[in-house]
C-alpha cells in the first residue's frame, strides 16, 4: 500500500461549493437523521480522491458504509483506518488546517455534528476558524458560534491507495 498527500485546497473548494445546496450524485439525509457527516465525507473524498470499499464508501442512498454518513464511526474510521483511504488523527485545537475536521456534542455525551474547517485566521480562537456543513447549513460559519459542550479536532495526515 502507498501513501500520498491529502489535497486540502480541493477539500475547500468542493466544500464551499455545496455547502448551501446538495451534490445530486450523493442522497441528501437531512430528514433522516442529519446530513453533516455525509457531506463531510463528500469534502474529504474530495480532497483524498480514494474511497475504502470495505469501511468508508458510498455507492448509492442504501449502499453506503456506516462510517459515510454516521459522526462516530466517521471518527472511528479516520483514526483507526490501516487501509485504503484517509487517515487521521485527534489533535489540539492550535494545530487545525484547512481541509480538516471538527466535530461537536451539544450535551457532552455523543459527538454528532460533523464541520469541515476552510479557513482559518487564528487557530488558538474558535471566532477565528471557520467552517463549511450541513444540517444547519452553513458557508464560512464561526466556529465560536456554536453552542456546544465537547469539541474535539481530527486532522487527515495521509491518504493510503
Amino acid at each position: 500500500m502507498k501513501e500520498k498527500e491529502y489535497n486540502r485546497q480541493k477539500c475547500i473548494e468542493y466544500a464551499n461549493q455545496w455547502a448551501l445546496s446538495r451534490n445530486p450524485k450523493y442522497y441528501d439525509y437531512e430528514k433522516i437523521g442529519g446530513d453533516c457527516t455525509n457531506f463531510a465525507s463528500q469534502c474529504i473524498y474530495a480532497g483524498s480522491g480514494v474511497m475504502n470499499e470495505k469501511t468508508w464508501y458510498y455507492r448509492n442512498a442504501n449502499q453506503k458504509s456506516p462510517s459515510w454518513t454516521g459522526v462516530e464511526f466517521l471518527y472511528d474510521f479516520l483514526i483507526h483506518n490501516q487501509e485504503q483511504g484517509p487517515h487521521g488523527m485527534e489533535i489540539p485545537q492550535n494545530q487545525i488546517e484547512i481541509g480538516d475536521l471538527i466535530q461537536l456534542s451539544s450535551n457532552g455525551g455523543r459527538f454528532t455534528h460533523s464541520l469541515m474547517v476552510v479557513e482559518i485566521e487564528n487557530p488558538n480562537d474558535l471566532s477565528d476558524i471557520y467552517v463549511d456543513t450541513h444540517s444547519f447549513d452553513a458557508l464560512r460559519r464561526s466556529v465560536g458560534t456554536y453552542d456546544f459542550k465537547k469539541i474535539r479536532f481530527i486532522h487527515i495526515n495521509k491518504v493510503y491507495f
